[in-house]
């Protein structure tokens, strides 16, 4: 009695992989498409935290320096929390030098002043790999509105001033 093969196929194996293949390409995609979103999305949430901490800054040392200019300003401290070290920002959005690296965009901040006290600001999120790691560059300014980049192309090599980023369009997150 001749014993019958079990198994599978060449013919079987290469339609389950070409099945496989067609699903993967289908959905690698969406999935840094999403990705993409999340950062989006961490760098709006850090920016409207980082307003609160400009206008607790204001609060607390307006009457000297006015809002900060910089984020280092905003960071913490080694003694005590003063005008130089806030105390209301982690320190890897408080770094010593621009552009702050957190999670995928970069963030700078300015002002329009020249001199203290600074009466604006303006804080810049923009993708450490343009189409990478996020498709659009995101600023705030004093007025606590977050903007995007219309027709943005590549990552921002330097802060936006808060006379630009006013003309940047509104966000709405969907």
């Amino acid at each position: 009695m001749a014993q019958k093969q079990r198994g599978f196929s060449l013919i079987e194996l290469l339609v389950a992989i070409a099945i496989i293949l067609i699903i993967a390409a289908i959905v690698i995609p969406n999935l840094l498409s999403s990705r993409q979103r999340a950062n989006e999305a961490a760098a709006v949430s850090t920016l409207r935290t980082l307003n609160t901490s400009e206008a607790t800054y204001n609060t607390s040392y307006g009457d000297l320096v006015g809002y900060a200019n910089r984020l280092v300003l905003l960071g913490p401290s080694t003694t005590t929390c003063d005008q130089t070290h806030a105390c209301l920002i982690d320190n890897l959005l408080a770094c010593a030098s621009e552009p702050c690296l957190r999670g995928a965009y970069n963030y700078f901040a300015t002002s329009d002043s020249g001199s203290a006290p600074f009466l604006n600001y303006a804080i810049t999120a923009t993708p450490l790999t343009f189409n990478g790691t996020g498709t659009r560059n995101f600023c705030t300014s004093e007025e606590g509105t977050v903007r995007f980049q219309v027709g943005g192309n590549a990552s921002l090599t330097s802060p936006v001033l808060p006379s630009v980023c006013i003309n940047f369009a509104t966000y709405d997150s969907l």
